[in-house]
């Protein structure tokens, strides 16, 4: 007697739901994308319990007629694909012809459906997959799927489910995803009765659509929009979709959807955040809404039971297009932070304007002080590795060396007329860059600047950190990072691991700065090391460099070689709780103003935050 059996009906669909049913959330789903497959313009949705008591939704799609309502709890019955060639090139969310019989052989369901063209519709209800009747009815044109009693014939899957509010979530994520894809559509969503989303068809674009899904996110939202050139290889992909500000809430998520379908993709959450690198804080993922579009024949979507993960024809070449997509992006956010930040005075007193200069701001206490007051000031001598700033007839105090770039703004600077003590910070109030008016030092740390839109607060460590990085990877691609020789060459004895360091990582050892030869029996000797870490011991540097190219999946040598800039950077950067003066303050917002990246240290912490009057009249409870 044969062993093998062919399945009964009924346990061949319990099974398919086990892959495809795996909680109320993926019944949401299935039902979902079957209504916007439909044509529906408007969808709701409505959840009682944690979904396993009632989930209901109602289109206004396309319907079915009797005979539709019936093949659709036949497995691999579909309208969306007819032959093998279309397999290659679907269009459509759903197409496997599983969901609707792998749901109703674990729930009790109704389905109500009439299309437009008819009459009457038809409703028909099944009891965990057998149909107990089906009779003609009145009704709106469209389709209803109800479904009560999700799992009540598997009791061991319901036990699995998670919370109440955890499954709300998932259902609620379901509902947004698609939201977010499909903008021109309408969406409502509600739990036992209560509205939790109303999106009416036709009002939203994109980025409305957006900004109603993620609320306030502590800043703008940052639009993608790379466009592929007509002749570009067809694999790659356009990029589209909005991100949230980099220092947006960590419970941020990231939604992806290729040629509008919702997946998990670890390749592209990889690219969005390598575009983001030295953006994010460490322990942070990126947030927001991905669209990519692309030929259908260059993505296989024919790969998971529940259609949420893709295949693509050429993986590298979707990365490299979601990094630049990412990178662009950033690069224009920057340039709009700049234009909000600074944007032009207009003139009137005590305000000059040339061709040749930006407008200044000035602070109404701001004038220069006798000629006696300015002989008593030293000028400040500034390079890379230069002597630390001193004050005569004033106590010494050690400063870190900065760049060349911001020294050399600093030294003019400071080789001008200083100007008396500012009200704010007892020092000297100076020209502020356009749409500014700095004043003054809070704590040490924070620059304090009167803006058009209230009060920005700038973290100087930050700031000028994230100007020597951007300054050290220019001198790094072109292999130009100064260097100080030392005077008397360090031997270092290393391990086995350090040396094949060395030997792996040579060429971007050396780009960094730092001449070092073999000295025999596994000692290397340090002749010269960069020129910003000139005032940190060999063996400090040295343990930097080795620490982050050691790294386990720290990336290829190039990205490792930035993190080692990132650590020059913060090493040589003004400190928190560093005194400036006015002018010194003034250097580094005019240099802020020129930078093409300003908004964020290489290790992902904002630079500035901005108070609008509304927000300073609540501390004050006059809003």
């Amino acid at each position: 007697m044969s062993r093998i059996r062919i399945l009964p009906e009924n346990l061949a669909n319990q099974i398919a739901a086990g892959e495809v049913v795996e909680r109320p959330a993926s019944v949401v789903k299935e039902l979902l994308e079957n209504a916007i497959d439909a044509g529906a313009s408007q969808i709701g949705i409505q959840v009682e319990g944690d979904g396993t008591r009632l989930i209901r939704v109602i289109d206004d799609g396309s319907g079915m007629d009797q005979d539709d309502v019936l093949l659709c709890l036949e497995r691999h019955a579909t309208s969306k694909i007819t032959s093998l060639a279309e397999l290659g090139s679907i269009r459509s969310l759903g197409f496997r012809g599983e969901a609707v019989p792998s749901i109703a052989s674990v729930s009790r369901m109704r389905i109500t459906s009439r299309p437009a063209a008819q009459a009457l519709g038809t409703q028909l209800d099944l009891r965990f997959g057998k149909v107990l009747k089906v009779h003609e009815m009145g009704g709106s044109p469209g389709t209803a799927f109800e479904i009560t009693d999700l799992f009540g014939n598997v009791p061991a899957r319901k036990k699995f489910l998670k919370s109440t509010r955890t499954e709300l979530a998932h259902i609620e994520e379901v509902v947004k995803n698609y939201a977010l894809a499909r903008p021109e559509l309408g969406f409502s969503f509600s739990v036992d009765g209560r509205e939790v989303l109303h999106l009416p068809a036709g009002l939203d674009t994109p980025r409305s659509r957006a900004e109603r899904i993620f609320g306030k996110v502590g800043g703008a939202l940052v639009e993608l929009g790379l466009q592929v050139p007509a002749g570009n290889d067809e694999t790659v992909p356009g990029v589209s979709g909005f991100l949230l500000p980099p220092d947006a809430p960590a419970a941020a998520r990231l939604r992806i959807f290729v040629n509008g379908r919702a997946i998990h993709d670890r390749l592209i959450a990889h690219a969005v955040s390598e575009g983001l690198q030295n953006y994010l804080m460490k322990g942070r993922g990126p947030g927001g809404v991905l669209f990519l579009t692309m030929p259908l024949v260059s993505v296989d979507v024919n790969v998971h039971p529940t259609k949420q993960e893709v295949r693509f024809h050429k993986p590298t070449a979707v990365h490299q297009a979601v990094v630049a997509a990412v990178q662009t992006a950033m690069a224009v956010y920057q340039q709009t932070l700049k234009q909000e930040i600074f944007r032009p005075t207009p003139a009137g007193p005590g305000m000059a304007q040339t061709q040749s200069t930006p407008v200044m701001a000035y602070s109404p206490v701001s004038a220069y002080p006798p000629p006696a007051v300015r002989e008593s000031m030293s000028l400040f001598k500034t390079a890379v590795g230069a002597q630390p700033v001193v004050l005569q007839n004033a106590p010494v105090k050690e400063q870190p060396p900065v760049s060349s770039e911001i020294g050399a703004e600093i030294q003019r600077a400071f080789a001008a007329e200083q100007p008396e003590p500012s009200a704010v910070s007892g020092e000297e109030a100076a020209p502020s860059p356009r749409g500014l008016r700095y004043l003054g030092q809070v704590l040490d740390t924070y620059l304090l600047c009167a803006t058009e839109n209230g009060l920005l607060v700038i973290d100087q460590h930050a700031a000028h950190e994230r100007l020597l990085f951007e300054s050290l990877k220019r001198q790094f691609a072109s292999k130009k990072i100064a260097r100080q020789a030392l005077l008397f060459p360090k031997v270092l004895e290393c391990t086995l691991e350090e040396n094949q360091i060395l030997k792996q990582y040579a060429e971007e050892i050396a780009a960094l700065g730092v001449e070092i030869e073999d000295f025999g029996g596994g000692s290397q000797v340090v002749k010269a090391v960069p020129a910003v870490l000139g005032r940190s011991s060999v063996e400090e540097v040295m343990a930097g460099i080795f620490s982050r190219f050691s790294e386990a999946g720290a990336g290829k040598g190039g990205v490792r070689a930035e993190e080692v800039l990132s650590d020059m950077a913060c090493k040589a950067a003004i400190k928190a709780g560093q005194s400036l003066t006015a002018r010194e303050a003034e250097a580094l917002l005019e240099e802020m103003q020129r930078a093409d990246i300003f908004s964020h240290c290489p290790h992902g912490r904002p630079v500035a935050k901005s108070f609008t009057p509304h927000d300073i009249k609540k501390w004050f409870y006059r809003g």
